[in-house]
C-alpha cells in the first residue's frame, strides 16, 4: 500500500505540473491574440481618421482605398498569413513575434475599412457581442471531453465555400447572397473557435522547449486572432448600421 501511495502521489504531481504548464501556454496565447487585437484597433482607428475628414476622404484615403495601393492593404495580410504559417519553424522567436505584430497592424489597415463603413456604435456593441460570444466558445472548446477533431473537414469546407462565395458577391452584390454568407460565416467561425481551441490546447507538450512553446503560442493565437475577426465581420454585417 506504501509503494501505491508513492506511485499516485508522484502521478498526482506529474498531473498538477502538466496542468500549470497547460495553462500557462493557453495564457501566453490568449495575451498574444488580445494583444494583436489592441495593435490592430489602434491602427485601424487612425487609419480612419487621417483617411476621412468631414465625411470626405483625404488624400490619404483616396491613396489606400482608391488607388492600386488599396490591393496591398488587402493582400498583404493574407501574405503575412502564409508566410508565417510557412516560416515560423524556421525563424527565431524573436522574429516570429515581429512578424506577428506586423500582421495585426497590417489587419488594422484592413480592418479601418469597416470603421468607415459603420457607425462607432454598432462597431462598438457587436464587439462586446463577439468577445462574449468567442469567450464561451472557446471555453467550451478548452474544457469539452469531446473530441472535436469530426468538425475540421466540414469547417473547412464551409470556409472555402464562404470565401468563394464572397468573391462571387463582389461582382453580383447581392445583398441576399450576403445575408446568406454573414448567417453561414457565424456558424462556421463560431465552430472554429472551440475546435482551435481544442487543437490548440492538444498542442502543448510539457517537453518543449521554450523557443518551441513560444512559436506555437503564436501560431495558436493566429488562430484564435483570425476566428476572433471573422466571427467580428460576420456579426457586423448582420448587426452593424452603416454610416
Amino acid at each position: 500500500m506504501a509503494f501505491d501511495r508513492k506511485t499516485m502521489s508522484r502521478a498526482d504531481a506529474d498531473v498538477a505540473h502538466y496542468d500549470v504548464g497547460l495553462r500557462q501556454y493557453m495564457l501566453g496565447v490568449y495575451n498574444h491574440m488580445v494583444s494583436a487585437l489592441v495593435v490592430s484597433g489602434v491602427v485601424a482607428y487612425a487609419t480612419a481618421l487621417l483617411a476621412v475628414q468631414d465625411g470626405q476622404f483625404t488624400a490619404f484615403g483616396q491613396a489606400i482605398y482608391m488607388s492600386p495601393l488599396k490591393w496591398v492593404v488587402m493582400l498583404a495580410p493574407i501574405g503575412m498569413v502564409f508566410l508565417l504559417s510557412a516560416r515560423i519553424g524556421k525563424m527565431s522567436i524573436g522574429s516570429a513575434h515581429v512578424a506577428f505584430y506586423v500582421f495585426s497592424a497590417l489587419m488594422g489597415l484592413f480592418l479601418s475599412v469597416v470603421l468607415i463603413q459603420f457607425t462607432s456604435e454598432s462597431i462598438t456593441r457587436v464587439f462586446f457581442i463577439t468577445a462574449a460570444a468567442f469567450g464561451g466558445l472557446s471555453l467550451y472548446g478548452y474544457t469539452t471531453k469531446k473530441d472535436l477533431s469530426g468538425w475540421g473537414s466540414f469547417l473547412f469546407m464551409g470556409m472555402i465555400g464562404i470565401f468563394i462565395a464572397s468573391i462571387v458577391n463582389i461582382f453580383m452584390a447581392s445583398s441576399a447572397l450576403q445575408f446568406a454568407i454573414s448567417v453561414i460565416g457565424v456558424l462556421v467561425f463560431s465552430g472554429l473557435t472551440a475546435y482551435d481551441t481544442q487543437r490548440i490546447k492538444q498542442m502543448y507538450n510539457e517537453l518543449d522547449g521554450s523557443d518551441v512553446a513560444g512559436k506555437k503560442a503564436i501560431m495558436g493565437a493566429l488562430m484564435l486572432y483570425l476566428d476572433f475577426i471573422n466571427l467580428f465581420i460576420m456579426l457586423l454585417q448582420l448587426f452593424g448600421n452603416r454610416e
